[in-house]
């Protein structure tokens, strides 16, 4: 993404928003001495959370994030979740995740959806306490049971 396509002209102004979401996402001592080189050169983790960065900079109000750790080693994985939950009170964060663990971890409410014929239905959804702990609806029961999916 590009800033001054968002009418953020000023060299200076960039610098700063850069900084500022680099330093959210925790880059910046990271990668500062480094910033013209290819985001390719990053390990996988720290692409991950570039990526985070890139969205952030326009201050959007809800962050969609399809699988943020699907191609993570575990350590890389922990600290997006970690920043995932840094974000709480400050952005809605919405994951799409087959990774049951990681939902449960981050989940403040929790939905589930199910195709069926080939068209997707909301099966059940509440806080990410109740649709892990005491599901209702018995696909969700047996999801979550590791009995289905």
């Amino acid at each position: 993404m590009r800033l001054k396509e968002h009418g953020i002209r000023q060299r200076s102004e960039r610098a700063v928003i850069i900084e500022s979401v680099l330093d959210d996402v925790g880059l910046w001592a990271e990668v500062k001495d480094r910033l013209d080189s290819p985001a390719l050169s990053l390990p996988g983790g720290q692409q991950q959370r570039l990526c985070i960065a890139r969205a952030l900079a326009l201050r959007p109000e809800i962050l969609l994030m399809d699988e943020p750790c699907s191609a993570l080693d575990p350590l890389a994985s922990s600290v997006v979740e970690e920043l995932m939950l840094s974000f709480r009170g400050r952005y809605t964060v919405v994951i799409v995740t087959h990774n049951l663990q990681q939902a449960r971890r981050v989940a403040d409410d929790a939905a589930f959806f199910w195709a069926t014929d080939g068209t997707g239905a909301l099966i059940e959804h509440g806080t990410g306490t109740r649709i892990f702990d005491t599901p209702q609806e018995p696909l969700t029961v047996a999801y979550v049971n590791g009995k289905t999916g």
